[in-house]
């Protein structure tokens, strides 16, 4: 057993402690508080003038798959031999000892959702791990965590205007969306009935339909929000809606429709036409709309090891602090459904937390050492 003792504490799911104990052991919580008995024998580790935090949950990216400093030998975000391509697995292409991973943990985060980019309609399963290990299969938290799909520009562009076929509008994508929804509902009743050869592109697709995942829809620009939401309603699904660039333009409907965003990447430049409106105030304006939302870096198009920036800027901003380190950690965690495990500093929880130097939010604070499961996984600098 471990005791964290003297340290700044923010459990996230309760207010801030001041001189507060973070107790561990085998890899789990056991307790969270100002005035915890410390059983004989525990080691102890003083954290005078130190904060503690529950490690960053990023919900959005495509760490160990997109190929950064290695090339296209190492590039597996899209699967760009068509614009349907739900059977792919992000789990088959993750590499673990990538070094993706090693700046997640050194920014304190220390589970990421990973997988498939948005080249595709449908570009396959997403999945939730820890940012630590060998082995991606013992990484894994949840898998699969969602099924990818993309509305906008980057379909349109692969698919239309690069490789000459449908989609090449914005109506295509839809259309073509909704063509596979329904060949998942018809797919489905071959199951019921026992009629059914094997698809895993269709198997995938009736999870969705069945809710045992979400559909996680790119949507940058306000009109392909409210068509992921339209198609939504349609087909009774689950949605997140993937970057919500132009959700401050919408908030009220988005407030109303009930599906959750996750943000970003704001620290980004307006890379085309449809983040031309990208804003830093965008968390803060979903926020007081009673909007549920997660912060996000979409790793590597703003590096993982700026998203304590991602947060301050937020903060900045107008979001209020509060909400912002809960954008970071438990909203992630219930969005991608998760939050049994992670996002908080509760008791039963893993034992996943960093030890900041002081405030995350500061120019001058630094991760001294981030812990998954009870482990130091990364040692900063003193």
């Amino acid at each position: 057993m471990r005791a964290f003792i003297h340290a700044t504490i923010y459990p996230v799911s309760g207010p801030k402690l001041e001189d507060a104990t973070l107790l561990i052991q085998n890899g789990t919580i056991v307790a969270v508080g100002q005035h915890i008995d410390i059983p004989t024998g525990a080691d102890i580790v003083d954290c005078t003038g130190k904060t503690i935090l529950p490690g960053w949950v990023d919900a959005h990216t495509h760490v160990g798959l997109w190929g950064e400093a290695e090339g296209r030998a190492s590039y597996d975000g899209n699967e760009s031999s068509g614009a349907i391509t739900a059977q792919v697995r992000g789990l088959d292409a993750i590499n673990p000892a990538h070094h993706s991973f090693e700046d997640a943990r050194s920014v304190g985060t220390t589970t990421v959702q990973t997988g498939p980019g948005s080249g595709n309609i449908l570009g396959g399963e997403l999945l939730t791990i820890k940012t630590a290990g060998t082995i991606i299969d013992n990484m894994v938290v949840r898998a699969p965590s969602g099924l990818k799909s993309a509305l906008g520009e980057n379909p349109k562009r692969f698919h239309g205007q690069m490789m000459k076929r449908m989609p090449s509008t914005r109506m295509g994508s839809a259309a073509l969306l909704r063509e596979w929804l329904i060949k998942g509902q018809e797919y489905r009743k071959k199951v019921e009935a026992g009629k059914a050869d094997a698809d895993l592109g269709l198997i995938n697709i009736v999870k969705v339909l069945n809710k045992e995942i979400p559909l996680r829809v790119h949507a940058h620009r306000a009109d392909d929000i409210v068509t992921a939401v339209r198609v939504a309603k349609e087909f009774d699904i689950s949605i997140s809606l993937e970057h919500c660039t132009e959700g401050h333009l919408i908030a009220d409907f988005l407030a109303e429709a009930g599906f959750p965003a996750c943000v970003g990447p704001t620290l980004g430049h307006r890379s085309k036409i449809e983040t031309m409106n990208l804003s830093f105030e965008t968390p803060a304006v979903l926020h007081k709309a009673g909007v549920k939302f997660a912060l996000i870096t979409d790793h590597p198009f703003v590096p993982i090891p700026f998203y304590n920036v991602v947060g301050a800027l937020a903060t900045v901003h107008g979001l209020p602090e509060e909400a912002t380190l809960r954008a970071m950690t438990l909203s992630p965690a219930e969005i991608l459904g998760v939050s049994n495990r992670v996002g908080s500093l509760e008791a039963g929880k893993d034992a996943d937390f960093v030890i900041w130097s002081g405030h995350p939010f500061k120019t001058r604070s630094r991760v001294l050492t981030t812990y998954i499961q009870g482990q130091a996984v990364y040692t900063g600098k003193e």
